[in-house]
């Protein structure tokens, strides 16, 4: 896989600069990345309807290229090593075999080296997205991944997750900045993950929860304990954002005949503590960047 990513903002949904340390001595002595594999679970995207467009004969299952875009999740940060992105386990392009990412499905050992391209950016939000895109177009790849979002709710505060509006505005320009170089390329969407389960997930450890303190995902994450009406309803907002989000990725890819929704899957998917990363309770382990280039693959071949 071909590494083009940029050092962007860098540090991830990690953010204080004293985690590193933290981590390590909170965490140290922390194994490799592993984890038991285990199957995606099916159930709705949200509680409204799923916005996913139907297939059409127009669609290729056999793309000979790929580029990646979106955020750390794509890059792989916190699966190998702590605060550091890991692209080789990259559920989209990356070359571990134990991950066995979507660019190897497609394409073989051989071909997700030479014909797959890793520009997603660490710590980026969808309005990061259109220039992603505008680098992907240099490729020239028959297929483009995008899984982005996550960043864009995991604020210091509620007051200050992306809204909806701007959302859907930046995945439009993104798709428009695609089309205007590469009409026939196909696009392949990730829904944002179900931020809520990963907290209901972690929150009964003591050790996560020291290290969530750090500031990540301070929206969603902070004050894990707190079950009070006004922790209960910064999480529900936090959750409805995420549900708007994907909702918006998918009534915008639906006008695209060449943009697959993932329908949900990402979503939905019930991430355990063998699929999260050792280090952050948060970013998915080899494990889960497995479970998420099965997901990615199942999208892309359905007839």
């Amino acid at each position: 896989m071909r590494d083009g990513s940029r050092s962007g903002r860098g540090r991830g949904l990690l953010a204080r600069a004293g985690a590193a340390a933290l981590a390590a001595a909170l965490l140290g002595g922390a194994a490799g990345c592993s984890g038991a594999a285990q199957a995606p679970s099916g159930a709705a995207t949200s509680a409204g309807a799923r916005p996913t467009p139907n297939p059409t004969p127009t669609w290729d299952r056999s793309p000979a290229s790929l580029v990646a875009v979106g955020d750390s999740i794509t890059r792989g940060f916190d699966a190998c090593s702590v605060l550091a992105d890991c692209p080789a386990a990259s559920w989209a392009t990356g070359t571990d075999p134990a991950v066995n990412s979507l660019a190897r499905r497609l394409l073989g050992a051989r071909g997700a080296a030479e014909r797959s391209w890793n520009l997603a950016v660490t710590g980026s939000r969808v309005a990061d997205l259109p220039g992603q895109m505008q680098r992907a177009t240099a490729h020239r790849p028959e297929l483009v991944t995008v899984m982005t979002g996550a960043n864009d709710a995991c604020r210091g505060s509620v007051g200050a997750m992306t809204p909806v509006a701007d959302f859907r505005a930046s995945f439009e320009k993104a798709l428009r900045t695609l089309r205007a170089d590469l009409p026939r390329t196909q696009v392949y969407v990730a829904s944002v993950p179900d931020l809520k389960r990963l907290w209901s997930q972690g929150r009964g450890n003591a050790l996560v929860k020291q290290v969530w303190a750090l500031g990540l995902c301070p929206s969603m994450l902070g004050d894990a304990d707190a079950v009070d009406e006004r922790a209960v309803q910064r999480r529900e907002r936090v959750q409805e954002r995420v549900v708007a989000y994907n909702n918006a990725l998918a009534q915008v890819c639906a006008k695209d005949r060449k943009c697959r929704y993932d329908g949900g899957a990402v979503f939905r998917y019930a991430f355990t503590g063998a699929q999260l990363s050792q280090w952050d309770w948060f970013h998915p382990s080899v494990n889960g960047q497995s479970r998420l280039a099965e997901l990615a693959y199942r999208g892309v071949v359905r007839s």
